[in-house]
Formats: structure tokens, sequence, C-alpha cells
């Protein structure tokens, strides 16, 4: 036995069923190969790459000023809460409590804290796939069973009520998805979550959390449509945002859950044993954030909009891929499947890991595989850098593609 194998048997059942973020995985590699002097384009990670905006760190900064150092209360400094309240009933017309609102060392931490207070072993936790990593990930570390609910590229990846009802059983217990979604960018129209919400209704043991974190980033045009505006759901639906993607402030950790008082109650008991209150410098400047323009936002918004519709073309120009063009988010989710039985050096192509491989050593791109997010045919690509970078990583795309016999 290697010292390694030994170790792996000391450590607990779940850490080492655990499966380590793909996300997190591809951009270590592409880190590594950099640090040899490769010219890697790395497209994996969800950041946007612009700077937090100035008056928000000035706030950060006259934080430390005045003398906002110290522990801060475990759900969030009541300030902020009431900011988030006030957000909530302007931009989403949710009316919410600040008891009912936990401010938390960001928005994976949010989702964390309510599987963990909702889900016994056993209980079915529903997964419209594809889905964000991190869902099937800590709904398994609670010993809850994944239900994944398969979407394809045709339906721009999205659930329908039928498909969610027929798949609700007497052990379900909680549904997690995201709109705007990572990692297709699909944004569930207001119709849409009316249906959804038809469906939840009729059960009222069911629970919805519902990841709004790319809110801002939505370019249909329409106002964004949250599913706890539907009256009738509002207490089984617990709505989880944060400030990284809309405010690009991803190094600040800090996100927030609205829900009813009871879960939010159990959320703060459980944030209480992890890690307490979140940094109160941070959550001073999520307060300003929240409480002064968005005008830097929605610039961001724009630009990101435009690198869509150029990479959208790009893509569209390379054979072999299936494209659509998603509402939101910042990602481009595409099926690769047409490229499944070529190979490279009698390197068969049987998996989107394995063309991500590929990918990333014969282009020097860092794509991350749609196996992490429940499926089986598609990549994921970030467009959160320079129109440059972009172009320059599909042409290498379309170039690498063509290696393939």
């Amino acid at each position: 036995m290697t010292q390694a194998q030994a170790a792996m048997n000391l450590l607990s059942d779940r850490i080492n069923n655990m499966q380590e973020s793909a996300t997190i995985k591809m951009a270590k590699m592409s880190r590594e190969l950099k640090a040899q002097g490769k010219d890697i384009i790395d497209l994996s990670l969800g950041e946007p790459d612009f700077d937090t905006p100035q008056h928000i760190k000035d706030a950060a900064k006259q934080a430390i000023d005045k003398g906002y150092t110290k522990y801060t209360p475990v759900p969030g400094y009541p300030e902020l809460r009431k900011a988030i309240a006030e957000k909530f009933k302007r931009e989403n017309n949710l009316d919410y409590t600040i008891d009912q609102i936990v401010v938390s060392t960001g928005a994976k931490q949010s989702i964390a804290n309510v599987v963990l207070a909702l889900i016994n072993p056993g209980d079915e936790v529903l997964l419209p796939a594809p889905y964000w990593v991190s869902y099937a990930a800590i709904a398994e570390l609670a010993e809850g069973k994944c239900v994944e609910i398969p979407t394809t590229i045709d339906s721009n990846f999205k659930v329908t009520s039928a498909q969610l009802e027929a798949h609700i059983t007497p052990k379900t217990k909680l549904i997690i998805f995201s709109s705007p979604c990572n990692p297709t960018g699909s944004v569930y129209s207001k119709e849409e979550l009316a249906a959804i919400a038809g469906v939840v209704k009729k059960h009222p043991n069911v629970f919805v959390l519902c990841d709004e974190i790319y809110e801002y980033i939505n370019f249909t045009g329409h106002r964004h449509t949250s599913l706890a505006e539907f009256t009738e759901v509002k207490e089984q639906v617990i709505t989880v945002n944060g400030f990284s993607k809309g405010f690009a402030m991803t190094g600040w950790r800090l996100g927030y859950i609205g829900a009813p008082k009871w879960i939010a109650t159990a959320c703060d008991k459980m944030q209480g044993q992890f890690t307490s209150g979140t940094c109160s410098i941070a959550q001073k400047a999520g307060e300003a954030a929240l409480l002064s323009s968005i005008e830097p936002s929605l610039k961001m918004v724009a630009e990101f909009k435009k690198r869509r519709d150029i990479v959208y073309a790009l893509l569209k120009e390379i054979p072999g891929l299936k494209v659509n063009l998603p509402d939101g988010a910042f990602y481009f989710f595409f099926d690769v499947s047409s490229y499944f039985g070529k190979s490279f050096n009698g390197k068969a192509m049987n998996t989107p890991e394995d063309i991500s491989l590929f990918l990333l050593a014969e282009g020097n791109i860092g794509l991350v595989s749609g196996e992490a997010f429940g499926d089986k045919y598609c990549l994921r690509m970030s467009y959160a850098t320079s129109e440059e970078k972009l172009r320059e990583a599909c042409r290498r795309m379309k170039e690498a593609f063509t290696k393939l016999q």
C-alpha cells in the first residue's frame, strides 16, 4: 500500500466520496500549464474580468477606517440585511423581513446552509440538468439522493413543468435550479416559472432553492422573475443571491438568502457552528453596492452581451458544434457529440472530458466537461474575458477540431 493509499484510508468516507469541483480542477490544470510557459487561454472559471466598482472599494476602505473589524452577527449586519430586504422589494417584488435574510461567505455557503438544514439521508433532491457542479456535491454531502431531470440543447436546456411533476415522488424534498443558469445561460420566462409554481404548490412538503446569482446578467430585455414572486409557493421557496457576478465581487465572498423564517433561523444556526458571520468589511462593501447606482453593473452586462454575440457567431462557424444562443449569465454550453468516435494520435474521443483534455493539450484552451454538470454531450465555455482572447480561443478551437479524424 502506498503512502497516498494509506492516507485515503484514514480520511472520512464523505471526503473520499466527494468529487473535486470540475471547474476548479480545470482552472488548476490551466494554471500549471501556464507556469510551464504555455500560452493557455483559460475559459473554465465563471469570473467577471472587470474590477469591482470604485465606490464599492471605497466603502470597504472607509469601513476599515471606521473600525468595522470585529466579529459580525451570524446572519449579517442588520444594515446589510435591511438593504437586501429593500433590494428584494425594489427589484423582485418580494417582501422579506431582515430575520428572513441570512448573509453568508458567498452564495455557495448559502446553498450549503439550506441543503444541510433541510435534507435528511435518503431525501431526494431534484436537479434539472445541466446544473451547477456544486449542487450535487452538497446534496450528497447531506446524504440526499440526487435525481437528475435531463434536458437538451433543443429545449434551451430548460425543464418543463410536466417533466418536473413526473419526477416528484413521496421522497422528494428539494428542487435546486438556477435562472439565469450556470452552465447553460438559459433564463426561465415568467410563464415557464408560473407553470413550475403550479406544480410545486401541489406538493407542500417540497421546497425549491432558486439560485439567482446571475440575475443582472440577463439579455432577454424582460425584468428578472423570481419563483418566490408567485405567492402560492413563496413559503416553499428559498431565493439565493450574492454579489460576485453582478458586481464583479468574486473575491469578496458575499452571498445571501431570502427564505421562510424557520428556514432562515435554521441556516443561522448552521452557520453559527461553521463560520459565524462573514467578513465585516465585505459586508459594508455589499451594503454600498445595494444602496448606490448599479450603472457600472449595467455597463458590464452590456459588454457581456457584446461578447456573447461575437462568440456565438464564431462558434457557429466551427463544423460539428451544436450551439444555442444563451439568454443570460456568461457561458456557452455547446454540444460536441458529433466528434465522439473520432481520434487524435490514437486517442479516441468518447466523452466531453476526452475532448476538453484534447483541447487543453492541442489548442491550449481550458474548457469544462459537461459531465460535471450532469450532461454527457457538451462543454462549458466562459466568455467572461477579453474579446481578443475569445476570438483567439475560438480560432484555436476551430483549428484543433480539424485534427480529429
